[in-house]
């Protein structure tokens, strides 16, 4: 089992890497296909909104697919989507390409955490599943720097996608030679996966998701516009500010789950949306030296992931019926979010200038904030007397 749990990490960590690299590689792609920086920040626009949008629907119309064949035709579509971004002559050709590959992206993942859990005795499934999920993680600490870094080293930003397009290739052999048949899980169709979005506990829950991951990712987007002064124009000291930003990801993502434990969610969710909001209205000024630079990665890498567990705590203690359901619902949201973010900050350095993407992030994160409190309210009042909320366990509402 571990073995085929290992599998499939490694091909998250192909499709994280290709989520979060190409904001490392942004000015130099948009140099080269000839658009403004925010222009190309359509890029992960395209990607990541397909790979939100059409999550749950290839989730359906794939799911009596034998899982192995599935992921293969998603590897191979992911893999030709950044081979044609690594050999585009235009912009729109680019475009065309990072869509497919977030197609192949949306197959895959959903798949895949479904498998964990098939694979795993009932009383391992929260660690299969885990195991899984580590290879996004480890993509933020290890496959966006490295494929930064790569890009500066080389001098092309190609170079980059061609080292993701091997990432969808080893991924692919791996599940061809080691992944062992899983049975296909029952059929869930396409109205049943969105149906939770009509209970306003989901709704606003999501709706925190989105506000949050929007402010966070319009300054990723365009990181290295926005960390220009800390990093002195230097690929290579990108690269390595974005290794501590996974390393405090992973960190963040590991260590939520205990204090959601000891303090319940609640006060998980509001603590990592109060430091990403101060954190971000401080970059201004904190993004001008390297030093400071760090330490304000350092707390956004750790509040940001660290958002995640108790905002899927949040959903599936309001409704824990559909657990399976909420948590792709969940990733989407996080997916969708980062589609938009790369608009808001395209419009932001319009207005103010990079530098200044910070604080435009901030307000949004605040919204969440406002968006994580309703959403509280209205699972507090959903709880029958004497039941405990969505947000104890263990610790009850605080």
């Amino acid at each position: 089992m571990y073995r085929s749990l290992v599998v499939l990490a490694a091909g998250m960590f192909a499709i994280g890497t290709d989520s979060f690299v190409i904001a490392g590689i942004l000015p130099d792609a948009a140099h080269s296909l000839g658009v403004a920086v925010g222009t190309a920040g359509w890029l992960l626009t395209a990607y990541a909104f397909t790979y939100a949008v059409l999550g749950p629907v290839m989730a359906a119309l794939t799911a009596r697919w034998p899982r192995r064949t599935l992921f293969l035709a998603g590897f191979a579509i992911f893999t030709t989507g950044n081979l044609v971004t690594a050999f585009a002559p235009a912009f729109g050709v680019a475009l065309a390409a990072r869509a497919l590959a977030g197609l192949g992206g949306a197959m895959v993942t959903p798949a895949a955490v479904a498998a964990a859990t098939a694979l795993a005795p009932p009383e391992r499934r929260g660690r299969a599943i885990a195991t899984v999920m580590t290879g996004l993680s480890a993509a933020t600490a290890l496959g966006a720097p490295i494929g930064t870094a790569i890009g500066s080293l080389t001098g092309n930003w190609r170079a980059t996608m061609l080292f993701v397009s091997a990432l969808g290739v080893l991924a692919a052999a791996g599940i061809a030679m080691l992944l062992p048949a899983i049975p296909t899980p029952p059929a869930v169709p396409l109205r049943t996966r969105v149906a939770p979005l009509a209970d306003r506990r989901i709704g606003l829950t999501l709706l925190t998701t989105f506000l949050v991951y929007t402010g966070l990712y319009t300054v990723y987007s365009f990181i290295g516009e926005s960390l220009e002064r800390a990093t002195a124009g230097s690929g290579t000291t990108l690269a390595a500010l974005l290794f501590v930003w996974g390393l405090a990801a992973t960190a963040g993502t590991l260590g939520s789950g205990r204090l959601i434990d000891r303090f319940g969610s609640r006060r998980v969710i509001n603590a990592a949306i109060v430091v990403a909001a101060a954190d971000f209205a401080l970059l201004p000024w904190t993004s001008a030296h390297l030093p400071s630079a760090v330490v304000a990665l350092l707390l956004w890498g750790v509040s940001g992931w660290g958002l995640l567990a108790p905002q899927t705590h949040r959903l599936i203690t309001a409704m824990p019926t559909a657990a399976p359901l909420l948590t792709g619902l969940a990733s989407a949201m996080v997916y969708v979010g980062v589609s938009v973010a790369p608009l808001v900050g395209q419009t932001g350095m319009a207005w103010f200038g990079a530098r200044w993407l910070g604080p435009v992030g901030a307000a949004f994160i605040v919204l969440g904030l406002g968006a994580a409190e309703t959403a509280h309210a209205v699972i507090r009042r959903h709880a029958r007397p004497g039941a405990p909320t969505a947000q104890s366990q263990p610790s009850g509402v605080k």
